[in-house]
């Protein structure tokens, strides 16, 4: 309601300044024309953010130095802090970064928005920058007609361009209009109460416009037109700087806990730098005079001024807090906790991940190994393994006699309380992520990942048909039956102890050629299987009734196998690694039978583990 009625003042406000102002006219059209540049450019810069910036950021933020880097250097190129705070809220979220790198990026990116007021104070207001502008959204216009995404990424960027020169334009003609009827420096106020009263004024117009970027340029167009004082503008500037945490704050909302927290630093860092620059103004306005000074500036060209304020309060800031980075992450860690849930809930999605492909299938992947990783533990209780006999290096032979003990699990109340939402979400993501238009490849990668999923929660169920006979027959008294049953949940073991690797951070660690191995030995699991069984029929050392349920059982837990395995066999396909290997160079079916009947050929048959295989 509150969101209804701040709108409608808004609109109110705007349509009487329309009609009674044609120079507000001009200052409002060259806003908005400025605003939609900004948005052109965010789409240009998406068509970039996909596995080429991955991959960049993996390689520029390991350290914090890094980090601040990669956030100076993205939003001097996007000239949108925004945009890279929504950027590094989906990275986080994704898991592709760790907190404290968010933070260092975020406290770069509040540097690299300074470089937008040199922009405007030292090129915008000195040249007729809408000269510039024409060529921009000409050229701009042709490179979005055509289809590669490059192109039409590029062509975004120009278009968005042109869009901001022709904005600081209108902007900077409205404004010099706007001095031959009404002088707003009639308006303007000194001392603590100015600081106050403009700061606030700052914060409520980069709150209303989305955007520091704009603000900053309506502050330095309206100090070059002398329509606001030196002193008004640096608390302007302040203002806006503590206004554009709006955004991460508001990209946070559907965010995990990852990217609350990483929001609330980003608040935390902008409102403390504020705060030290309102309070030592006086020292700030000396050092700028001093900078000026030494680099030329005159004394009385105070849009310029306006711009090393600007960087130097920022730059401050970022001197100050950088040291405290670690400190800062854990402290957030410990004080903004996610919800106390009894259901495992997903940690990897966002709706910010979502406007990035790229940033999409990541989550979606790590999503699917956060499944992976509870059904791990469900399928081993299932098969009466402890997750610690599957991880670790205890030789799981030594079960194959003894009779087992019954872990406790109600696999339906499991599936429950830690697969059913996950999946539900994954499911929903994936749904959404591939209803935008995307390149086949990608496209591809997504089926796969998908496909991982349904392996996943079909190995689940064979899990649940074969634990009712399991859990009898592995504490029968019959050796023979006991023995084929501990035997099955032995290969189940060690299947699941060989995919254990893809919980790793390593994503090459499983390849398509240790897949095929593991083809090899579970088509060779199930032949051994029922030669045993006919065997053990033939000899009278089981009855008739434990054989059709050995013989029902060994199926199920041959799908759960093969299930697991198309799992792994699916995320390897989902990988967008020059290591993956055509599937035409894979095992195909034919080729594993064939495997088997030049082993069943040898003289002595090789062992029943894996290692046989490879």
């Amino acid at each position: 309601m509150l969101n209804r009625l701040t709108l409608a003042v808004v609109f109110a406000a705007l349509a009487w300044g329309l009609w009674t102002s044609s120079t507000f006219t001009d200052i409002a059209s060259g806003v908005a024309v400025f605003l939609f540049g900004m948005l052109c450019m965010e789409e240009g810069f998406k068509a970039f953010s996909g596995g080429t910036l991955e991959g960049i950021l993996r390689r520029t933020t390991d350290t914090v130095a890094k980090s601040l880097g990669f956030g100076v250097v993205t939003t001097t190129l996007m000239q949108s802090s925004s945009l890279v705070s929504v950027i590094t809220i989906s990275f986080l979220s994704a898991g592709l970064i760790g907190l404290a790198q968010g933070i260092g990026i975020i406290f770069g990116a509040n540097l690299g928005t300074t470089t937008g007021a040199w922009l405007v104070a030292g090129f915008g207001l000195k040249v007729k920058i809408s000269a510039y502008a024409m060529p921009m959204l000409i050229f701009g216009v042709l490179m979005l007609l055509r289809e590669a995404r490059a192109s039409k990424g590029i062509g975004w960027i120009l278009v968005g361009l042109g869009f901001l020169f022709l904005g600081i334009h209108f902007m900077k003609e409205g404004f010099a209009g706007f001095s031959n009827e009404l002088d707003l420096t009639r308006y303007a106020m000194t001392g603590i109460a100015g600081l106050a009263v403009f700061t606030l004024f700052g914060v409520i117009a980069t709150v209303v416009m989305q955007s520091s970027h704009a603000t900053m340029v309506l502050i330095i167009t309206a100090l070059g037109a002398g329509q606001t004082t030196y002193e008004n503008a640096l608390a302007l500037a302040v203002g806006a700087n503590v206004g554009t945490t709006i955004t991460a704050l508001l990209g946070a909302i559907g965010a995990p806990v990852e990217g609350k927290r990483l929001a609330a630093a980003h608040l935390l860092f902008n409102v403390a730098t504020g705060l030290i620059a309102l309070v030592m103004m006086p020292v700030f306005v000396m050092a700028v005079d001093a900078i000026s000074r030494g680099v030329g500036i005159a004394a009385d060209d105070y849009t310029l001024k306006l711009a090393v304020f600007h960087t130097v309060f920022n730059g401050v800031g970022v001197a100050l807090f950088t040291p405290f980075i670690g400190r800062l992450a854990e402290q957030l860690t410990v004080s903004i906790k996610g919800k106390v849930v009894t259901r495992d809930q997903p940690r990897f999605l966002s709706a910010t991940a979502l406007e990035f492909p790229e940033v999409a299938i990541t989550a979606l992947r790590r999503e699917t190994l956060h499944l992976f990783d509870n059904a791990f533990t469900l399928i081993a209780h299932g098969m009466n393994l402890t997750r610690s006999d599957v991880t670790s290096g205890r030789d799981l032979q030594t079960l194959l006699e003894p009779k087992a003990d019954e872990i406790e699990i109600d696999i339906g109340r499991q599936y429950e309380l830690v697969i059913k939402d996950i999946y539900s979400a994954n499911m929903a993501f994936y749904t959404q992520a591939t209803a935008k238009p995307m390149h086949e490849s990608l496209a591809q990668r997504f089926k796969h990942v998908w496909q991982a999923n349904m392996e996943l929660i079909a190995a689940i169920k064979a899990t649940k048909h074969l634990r009712k006979n399991l859990v009898h027959y592995t504490a029968a008294q019959n050796t023979h039956i006991r023995r084929e049953y501990n035997r099955l949940r032995i290969n189940v073991g060690e299947m699941l102890r060989e995919l254990a690797v893809l919980r790793s951070d390593d994503e090459d660690a499983v390849t398509q050629l240790s897949l095929d191995a593991l083809k090899v030995h579970l088509a060779d699991e199930r032949r051994h299987g029922q030669r045993t069984v006919a065997s053990l029929i033939r000899e009278g050392a089981i009855t008739p009734q434990m054989a059709t349920s050995l013989m029902n059982d060994s199926a199920y837990a041959h799908d759960l196998m093969t299930h697991l395995l198309g799992m792994a066999t699916a995320l390897v396909e989902a990988l967008d690694s020059p290591e993956r290997l055509p599937t035409d160079l894979t095992l195909s079916a034919d080729e594993v039978e064939a495997v088997l009947d030049r082993i069943d050929d040898e003289p002595e048959r090789a062992p029943s583990h894996v290692e046989h295989a490879k």
